[in-house]
């Protein structure tokens, strides 16, 4: 019997996972797929894993990624090449050689200028941060853009966003259990406490899949825990999912200011998909709040749900105001890199594999719902009219468009 590494494992499982799929429907159509080097400050993760490439190799999809792409993540240019991608030297290189680009954060203005007319990128938009010229740029140049924050299923649920929501959910209070140390310049205090010594108090700002994660491990600290929204029913599912071991509230002035004040820990997890996040906490709240407790702001990328929050970075992460220490950075995946590349590689190549299948991108978007809603722009039209509000940009409703041929 053969003995494999847990790496190995991980790959095999991947990779036998897909290995449903991979038969091409009679008019499919290869691919040239980009993966480019990230460039964003701190981000580590990269969108396909070695295991990915074989499968989209396998489908007769062409793989280019760039020399060091996979090296935040631990993978490095040989796992890639033995399966079968082509390695560029450059970004510019990548750009060049493929029709489809997919990346993990939004094309930086150096990467923009790379991209050629009629190329897809599909990448994240993190709305927080995101301007006008971003938008203006795709449309001018006749890019079609597609956003992990705007995929969605056609039961409503976001898959790559979910995917995402989970690893930050977990790792929110793994980082705020080590600010509250003695040494990170916090109150000295653990989550669970010990015997005769009462735990610490986590608040939870929302109640969705940030929310539900962040809760569970609290929990499992041993942790009071706070979870606030103004989703009723959201409340009562996260009640119900989580056995009522949470105490819940209605997310109103009064109870955001009895919270916070009691708070050790809040968790800002408050957000509408697609839209930027909602500021729940005042700075007077936070004001209030004791000396040497922790804001995990983890939608900080959609804006932030804290009114001192300011976006940071994992070499520079928190900052203090108000005596409260502050961790706002936006990629809090990118700090376990190789566990969320494996989780983007998992939902991402399906995608990839049925745009091949079904005859090319546009093809792929009469039958794919999640392409569907998560184009924002097509054919130098922005689709989304919550950001044509935000953005002042006239848009188009992507059906119309499709619809019209245009």
């Amino acid at each position: 019997m053969e003995i494999l590494n847990p790496d190995e494992f991980t790959r095999r499982l991947g990779l036998e996972t897909l290995e449903k799929t991979l038969k091409k429907e009679n008019g499919g159509v290869s691919l040239k797929i980009g993966f480019p080097k990230e460039r964003s400050n701190d981000e580590n993760r990269v969108s396909v894993t070695p295991g990915g490439v074989s499968v989209l190799i396998a489908n007769g999809h062409e793989v280019f990624i760039e020399r060091g792409a996979g090296a935040g993540a631990n993978f490095s240019d040989n796992d890639y090449s033995e399966a079968g991608a082509v390695l560029c030297e450059s970004a510019r290189e990548v750009f060049k050689r493929c029709e489809m680009i997919v990346k993990v954060a939004p094309p930086v203005p150096e990467e923009l200028e790379h991209i050629e007319s009629g190329q897809i990128v599909l990448s994240a938009i993190h709305l927080g941060n995101a301007d006008k010229l971003f938008f203006e740029t795709l449309i001018r140049k006749g890019i079609t853009g597609v956003g992990f924050e705007f995929m969605q299923l056609s039961d409503g649920s976001f898959p790559i966003v979910r995917m995402l929501h989970e690893i930050t959910g977990s790792m929110s209070v793994q980082i705020a259990a080590h600010y509250l140390e003695s040494y990170s310049n916090g109150q000295g205090v653990m989550l669970g406490g010990i015997s005769g010594i009462p735990p610490a108090t986590v608040v939870i700002l929302g109640a969705g899949t940030i929310a539900e994660y962040a809760a569970r491990t609290a929990l499992g600290y041993g942790a009071q825990v706070f979870v606030m929204d103004n989703d009723l029913s959201r409340l009562r599912h996260l009640e119900n999912a989580l056995n009522r071991r949470i105490i819940t509230m209605m997310a109103n002035h009064q109870y955001l200011s009895s919270a916070t004040r009691a708070a050790d820990v809040i968790i800002g997890a408050a957000m509408v998909e697609g839209h930027r996040a909602p500021c729940l906490v005042t700075e007077q709240m936070v004001e209030s709040m004791k000396p040497g407790s922790v804001i995990v702001d983890t939608v900080i990328d959609q804006g932030g749900c804290i009114a001192t929050s300011r976006a940071t970075r994992h070499s520079a992460p928190v900052f203090k105001m108000h005596d409260v220490i502050h961790y706002c950075v936006p990629n809090i995946p990118s700090g376990v890199a190789r566990t969320s590349t494996y989780a983007l590689n998992n939902v991402i190549v399906p995608f990839l594999l049925e745009i091949g299948d079904e005859g090319g991108f546009g093809r792929a978007l009469w039958s794919n719902h999640s392409l569907r809603s998560g184009t924002y722009v097509y054919k130098k039209n922005l689709t989304k009219k919550t950001l044509s509000r935000f953005f002042d940009i006239p848009y188009r409703d992507i059906e119309m468009l499709i619809a019209s041929r245009i």
